[in-house]
């Protein structure tokens, strides 16, 4: 096989570098080829492929290939790129012990001082949660890059190890954007709404070229808005977006201030961000969050006319969006309609339900005492699929509506499945005592102990 051809396929290679198929295709014909033409393919083509199966939807494929072509027993040897891209294929697979098997490859071949190993390294443990190896790694490392910085901040900090993610983060020698937003992910992710608004507000006052916020950062910072429910920061955030044109760049920012202006209680500014947004720009997720925000906040009927508007314009809606007009219905009482989408979306859209979809039917018919039909959906739900909350969504409605007939039989379908939580008997006494039944409402309370079940005292904050 001559030269020209292999450069033929890494031509290939480069054009197709997203079609698994193509990448598969030039891999089939490497395998069945090189046995018995010479000289054998480059390095640099089996790197590529085992590249793409690195990124891919199913990494430990480039874990193969490095084994049956690429490993120093065989005839072709890799250099410090098809390590790193490997021991990347171990950390998306987690896979720590192939990794560690990895990482004694690399000093046994020679490239434990190349920095870009040495990061893949760094990146794997800190992964696979093998912290006290990526700190070795790590504080061995004769050179450093800014990635590697990075890669063991983000990691330490998606992790929930934010003090020690913070403590890396206030010594490194440069930051950029993603060492800032990596660290305010972090602390929004281990629920530190404070620490990653202050974040935020340090790095925009320090902001240069490298450090300023970009839409990511603004992405990462928005669950801690919403978790401090402050609609001021929320439009200040707002207004720095809009300052720096984040909203006609990326639509995810947009989609998910819809969210947080809802969540922080606006459904004022949310319905505002959504009407501003361009016709031919809105997408399934912006309409599906104005939705949502409606739902939130119990406007069943703009919920719905949101849902039929969206409908006239072209947009197709997912099982999300379903989900969302359904909750609608239900708290808002319209049975009928929740009913309607319900059947729409499995006999026109043909999306099977969930469990989610399940019950939150089920909730908007218990809630308008319609038990019955309730409980026939409930026994309708696949077996696989069945849990107790749906059942003591019903058994909730039994004690509201004093069904006691009900409430034994839904009772002993939960108790089916779990027998030690303590509302489920609270709930059947309160049922008997509802209805002036105080000796089967006593004898539940008198089981409940027997069963050495505990209920937690109700406390109150502040």
């Amino acid at each position: 096989m001559r030269k020209d051809h292999y450069s033929l396929l890494s031509s290939l290679l480069h054009n197709h570098h997203s079609n698994r198929r193509s990448i598969q295709q030039i891999h089939s014909h490497l395998v069945t080829t090189t046995a018995t033409i010479h000289p054998p393919p480059p390095t640099t083509l089996w790197t590529t492929i085992l590249r793409h199966y690195s990124l891919g939807y199913s990494p430990k494929e480039a874990i193969l290939l490095y084994k049956h072509h690429l490993h120093p027993t065989t005839l072709f040897h890799g250099d410090s790129f098809t390590y790193a891209f490997v021991i990347k294929s171990c950390a998306n697979s987690e896979l720590p012990i192939s990794g560690s098997q990895l990482h004694s490859i690399v000093f046994k071949t020679g490239f434990q001082s190349h920095v870009y190993v040495q990061t893949a390294l760094v990146n794997m443990y800190v992964v696979c949660g093998c912290l006290r190896e990526c700190r070795k790694v790590f504080d061995e490392m004769p050179l450093r890059n800014l990635v590697t910085w990075n890669v063991l901040v983000t990691g330490l900090a998606k992790r929930g190890e934010v003090t020690l993610a913070r403590s890396f983060f206030d010594v490194m020698p440069v930051k950029n954007v993603v060492s800032w937003s990596g660290m305010i992910d972090g602390y929004t992710r281990a629920n530190q709404p404070k620490e990653a608004v202050s974040l935020f507000r340090h790095m925009v006052a320090l902001a240069c070229n490298n450090n300023k916020p970009t839409e990511i950062t603004v992405l990462a910072l928005y669950p801690a808005i919403w978790n401090l429910g402050s609609l001021e920061l929320c439009q200040c955030v707002h207004a720095y977006g809009e300052k720096n044109g984040f909203y006609t760049t990326d639509i995810r920012v947009t989609n998910a201030l819809i969210d947080v202006y809802a969540r922080c209680g606006s459904v004022h500014n949310a319905l505002r961000v959504f009407e501003l947004i361009p016709s031919d720009e809105k997408n399934l997720v912006s309409w599906t969050s104005i939705i949502t925000v409606f739902a939130m906040h119990g406007m069943a009927k703009e919920a719905v006319d949101s849902f039929k508007r969206m409908e006239e314009v072209g947009m197709k809606p997912n099982r999300v969006t379903f989900l969302s007009v359904i909750s609608a219905c239900s708290h808002g009482g319209l049975v009928e309609e929740g009913l309607v989408f319900f059947k729409k979306m499995v006999n026109e859209s043909c999306i099977v339900p969930d469990i989610k979809h399940y019950g939150c039917l089920i909730d908007m018919l218990a809630r308008a005492g319609r038990l019955e039909d309730a409980e026939k959906m409930a026994l309708e739900v696949p077996k696989d699929m069945a849990n107790d909350v749906i059942w003591r969504t019903l058994l909730g409605a039994c004690s509201y509506y004093d069904n006691v007939e009900m409430g034994k039989r839904i009772t002993s379908r939960i108790f089916e499945m779990e027998r030690r939580y303590s509302g489920d008997y609270v709930l059947l006494s309160n049922i008997f005592s509802g209805v002036g039944d105080y000796v089967d409402s006593e004898n539940v309370r008198r089981r409940m102990d027997q069963m050495d079940v505990c209920k937690l005292p109700g406390c109150s904050s502040i």
